[in-house]
């Protein structure tokens, strides 16, 4: 079976990015990753990771293109995961950020599942629209009350040390 992804800039700009791509369901995310970083003229070289995301586009699990966690947590690999382990009729959307100190942020949509249609080699862009900023859209990261989060500190007194754990002289 082929999958039907659209994949969509998150930006805000008043232009809309995006590619339509098709790929085999026994791909792996690598082979996605490649896809779209050429369809959006990066030479894919950057750090990247796919991100399992819900129908409100919140990032869930992570799966990256290499394993820095030093050995100490299950990661998931691009490389080592198949498209249809992961994305199905019910599950259809990833987040996939390229470039971290960048930030390209897009949304990933399985858009259809269908037949392989013969003559056709895959992956296939099948559409583009829009063309890719010079540099990433900024990001704004909001939360709802930064009281709520708070810091354990006295905000009157920021200077009083005394309540704190620790030992001031330790070296």
């Amino acid at each position: 079976m082929i999958y039907r992804f659209r994949v969509i800039l998150d930006n805000d700009t008043e232009e809309d990015v995006f590619r339509d791509i098709e790929i085999r369901e026994t791909d792996s995310l690598e082979d996605l990753h490649n896809t779209i970083t050429q369809s959006f003229g990066f030479d894919g070289l950057e750090m990247a990771s796919f991100y399992i995301s819900n129908d409100e586009w919140d990032q869930g699990e992570e799966i990256s293109m290499f394993d820095v966690s030093e050995g100490n947590s299950l990661v998931k690999l691009m490389s080592e995961t198949t498209l249809n382990s992961i994305l199905s009729q019910s599950q259809t959307k990833l987040i996939y950020v390229y470039d971290f100190m960048s930030m390209w942020t897009f949304l990933v949509e399985l858009a259809e599942i269908v037949e392989e249609a013969d003559g056709t080699d895959y992956p296939n862009l099948m559409f583009v629209y829009g063309q890719i900023p010079d540099t990433a859209p900024e990001k704004t990261f909001e939360a709802e009350n930064f009281d709520d989060l708070g810091d354990g500190l006295d905000d009157d007194n920021i200077d009083d040390y005394d309540d704190l754990d620790f030992d001031e002289n330790w070296n």
